[in-house]
């Protein structure tokens, strides 16, 4: 009788096929949705990873192009001229945002009064400080699918595995065989889920992490350009008060 058993499960378990596709193939429809979802959230997650990682390189080696040209020298209006008719992203917009500002504050010549130079700067700053608000929301979209897939793709694949689990103890009852070749496929299907999800959210994790990381540097990156932007300004003005007090003289 034992050796009636164990072939029986020798045979059982070699009518099937314990390849991933096979799992897939054989599991039930609850569990294949719940690896399709997973798959696909897997899929999109590693399509945004690539994205990002290609995107934060380009703008910081523009950024870096920019920096240098700034910082050469060259008067800001050329700059802007150049600015306005080149490839726009986050830094060049930022400073296109400051440079409106600045010229529609001083179109009827650089105000003389301080409290008129204050606003003057408080707005340039603002307008900058909102242009910098709207690039990084357009540069964080996506980073909010991974962490969705982070937190909660082991909590869908954990589902599929009870699900099929609780079909394979079902198998059990309906057969009256509890030798392991009748549970041990449907078992191994269930915890395919599981592993599909830990494929899915342990990437997206990291990713997640890095990305906030270096998008966070970006984000500092513009700040600090701000900061200069307005103390450049204020030597102007500053230099523009002096020039009128020794005109006076």
């Amino acid at each position: 009788m034992p050796a009636e058993i164990i072939s029986e499960s020798l045979g059982t378990a070699a009518a099937h096929d314990m390849n991933a596709w096979a799992l897939f193939m054989q599991a039930d429809i609850v569990v294949k949705s719940v690896m399709c979802g997973l798959i696909f959230a897997s899929i999109w997650t590693w399509t945004i990873i690539i994205h990002k990682r290609s995107l934060i390189g380009r703008l910081n080696k523009r950024a870096d192009r920019f920096e240098d040209s700034f910082w050469s020298g060259e008067a800001l209006d050329k700059i802007y001229s150049r600015v306005k008719k080149s490839k726009e992203d986050p830094m060049l917009r930022t400073f296109s945002a400051g440079m409106d500002e600045w010229k529609a504050g001083i179109v009827g010549g650089v105000p003389s009064n301080q409290s008129l130079q204050a606003s003057l700067r408080q707005r340039v700053e603002r307008s900058m400080s909102v242009a910098i608000g709207r690039e990084m929301n357009h540069l964080e979209s996506g980073m909010t699918f991974l962490a969705s897939v982070a937190s909660s793709a082991p909590f869908i694949g954990l589902f599929g595995t009870v699900w099929g689990i609780m079909n394979s103890f079902t198998a059990i009852a309906s057969s009256n065989n509890t030798s392991l070749a009748v549970v041990a496929p449907g078992i191994a299907e269930a915890l395919f889920a599981t592993a599909i999800g830990l494929v899915a959210a342990i990437p997206a994790a990291i990713a997640y992490n890095v990305l906030s990381s270096k998008l966070n540097r970006y984000a500092d990156r513009l700040e600090a350009f701000t900061d200069e932007f307005s103390a450049i300004l204020s030597r102007h003005l500053d230099a523009q008060d002096t020039t009128t007090v020794n005109a006076q003289k």
